[in-house]
């Protein structure tokens, strides 16, 4: 495969982008070369067997959970030393503490099926056709999503656990009694200057800590869906986050945080791929695909976090029955 620079460049811009954003990388890591047709189609296949596509798109999605680990490093910082103090002192007793461990077991389901089921979803279904058909699937999945979650129930009905029970649904910021966070997770603005930046992070911590193991378990588990091209895992664990009674705001934040060591993990396992046959010739490529991508999936991630605190998933369904309808229509006529 003679992946060429101006390839790896757009294709490290859209994986950035996609990855995060509710559209499904993969759908489109798959989608995009065969609409372009020509080299592109030829070059650029994740379906094969052994092939340096996928060995390229591995570098990509290192590149996107390093994006993530710099935007959330607080919140790692925080959610680390709650696994590490809670293993310590073999207890839970703390939001971090709990978090961590909320984090942990939500990353079980997907790991596990992604092990057991990523090459033969990629090699069967890992076509153009069937990423077309699960993108627009995707689009009715995340409207689904939006209709269901008006019924939810507030999350702190969720849990009988005591733990949960005790973590303050509000939290206040560090740098004194006036710098408060409401109860939209916003910096209230005190008296003479604004609230201490991270203030909202926090507080959507805390709010996530107070998540019921099983609805962590859940929305973990759905992100299994996103082995599927044309599934996005954000989009995936956002509707389930919904559904079990997060707002926007907290259902992608958590969706983010879970994405985080999966991506990482899948990329670190396969990472290895480079260093032999199927990296021969593409490294290059492949650390420009990654920089680009990295770069694109920071930005992406600080739009959406804003983005999420007052809008829907409604936009990026609609898009997804477009893009996932026209596709079909392009290579039906094909």
């Amino acid at each position: 495969m003679g992946l060429t620079y101006p390839e790896a460049l757009v294709v490290g811009l859209v994986q950035g982008v996609t990855e995060l954003f509710p559209v499904s990388s993969l759908g489109h890591s798959v989608l995009l070369p065969a609409l372009v047709g020509g080299r592109w189609a030829r070059d650029l296949s994740v379906s094969a067997p052994e092939s340096p596509y996928l060995a390229f798109i591995v570098g990509l999605h290192v590149a996107t959970a390093v994006a993530l680990l710099v935007f959330f490093r607080r919140d790692w910082v925080r959610i680390v030393g709650g696994f590490l103090s809670s293993v310590r002192h073999r207890s839970v007793t703390t939001a971090d503490q709990r978090l961590a461990w909320l984090v942990v077991i939500a990353t079980i389901p997907v790991g596990v099926a992604g092990l057991a089921l990523e090459h033969t979803f990629r090699t069967v279904l890992g076509k153009p056709t069937p990423a077309a058909a699960f993108l627009l699937a995707n689009g009715v999945l995340l409207l689904a999503g939006e209709r269901l979650r008006r019924a939810a129930p507030d999350p702190a009905t969720l849990t009988s656990d005591p733990i949960a029970a005790a973590v303050p649904p509000h939290s206040t910021v560090a740098a004194g009694a006036d710098d408060r966070v409401d109860d939209r997770g916003r910096s209230a603005t005190r008296a003479g200057g604004t609230a201490e930046v991270g203030g909202a992070d926090l507080a959507s911590d805390r709010r996530l800590a107070r998540l019921g193991i099983g609805s962590a378990l859940s929305i973990g588990a759905a992100q299994a869906l996103a082995l599927l091209p044309g599934i996005s895992r954000s989009g995936v664990a956002m509707v389930a986050g919904l559904v079990r009674g997060l707002s926007h705001e907290d259902a992608a934040r958590f969706s983010f945080l879970l994405a985080t060591p999966v991506i990482l993990a899948a990329g670190v396992l396969k990472l290895p791929d480079l260093a032999g046959p199927l990296g021969a010739g593409i490294r290059g490529q492949v650390l420009a695909g990654s920089l680009a991508s990295g770069v694109a999936a920071y930005f992406a991630v600080r739009y959406l976090t804003r983005y999420f605190t007052t809008r829907t998933l409604t936009p990026f369904a609609v898009y997804c029955l477009l893009a996932g309808g026209a596709s079909l229509a392009v290579l039906a006529a094909r």
